[in-house]
């Protein structure tokens, strides 16, 4: 399982996605502003279908999508975003990519460098960590929707790498390159995906103990609290049995 997911799945255990919806929705609808930089026409634009696929099962208001849209065309103002990565390491020397999109890059970094301080972590140069990740294709699906033979089958069909069981969705990995070509004939054969976007997926985890563990994900959360933050990703390998708060 990969950090990142089962560090969302915990997160999603302690309630913490109903108590950041406000935070999910301006996420959302930043995606939806840089995507639509390539273009407002979701039907000539993967990465904008993708992201409003994505602020549609999060239940944003479709006004707000438009909106967003508008913003990323340059039909409104509110649309200059910056995207980017700070990489760095935390508690018990494991290794973070910080993916953002901030319209002040001094107020970011000054933010971003605080917060990997104050948690016993440290902002590193570009390059210090990135190494040990690759950029893929992540797609989610309920795991109750296929078995996992089917799941299987679907996802090679359509071109996927690999599938991996991830408790409570299969994730279906593909190549930054093939991610769009996936995800479209995943859609066109009807599945319906939970989530679909590029991360930063950890070539190996480090498996951390309970007390790492919390010192970690008290960053990561510090970290994906931050306004500019988009995701946070982290090569930690995440105790099964961590406390609910």
């Amino acid at each position: 399982m990969s950090g990142h997911s089962k560090w969302a799945n915990i997160q999603h255990r302690k309630g913490r996605q109903d108590e950041k919806r406000g935070k999910l929705f301006t996420k959302a609808a930043k995606e939806i502003i840089i995507a639509a930089k390539g273009g407002g026409d979701p039907a000539g634009n993967s990465r904008l279908r993708a992201a409003i696929a994505a602020a549609k099962a999060i239940n944003l208001p479709k006004d707000k999508i438009e909106a967003a849209i508008r913003k990323g065309t340059g039909e409104d103002a509110g649309g200059d975003l910056t995207e980017g990565f700070y990489e760095g390491y935390g508690p018990g020397g494991i290794a973070l990519m910080v993916e953002v999109a901030t319209d002040n890059k001094n107020r970011t970094v000054a933010d971003i460098r605080h917060l990997f301080s104050k948690h016993g972590g440290s902002l590193g140069e570009n390059g210090s960590v990135g190494w040990m990740f690759d950029r893929k294709g992540v797609i989610s699906i309920d795991r109750n929707a296929y078995d996992e033979e089917k799941m299987m089958e679907l996802a090679l069909d359509c071109g996927a790498d690999d599938v991996i069981d991830d408790e409570d969705a299969w994730t279906i990995q593909t190549s930054m390159e093939d991610f769009a070509a996936v995800r479209d004939a995943l859609e066109s054969k009807g599945v319906v995906m939970e989530s679909a976007n590029l991360a930063m997926v950890p070539q190996n985890l480090v498996a951390v103990d309970a007390a790492v563990a919390e010192k970690v994900m008290r960053l990561m959360e510090a970290l994906d609290d931050n306004d500019d933050v988009q995701n946070v990703y982290s090569n930690a390998d995440f105790p099964e049995d961590m406390p609910e708060d």
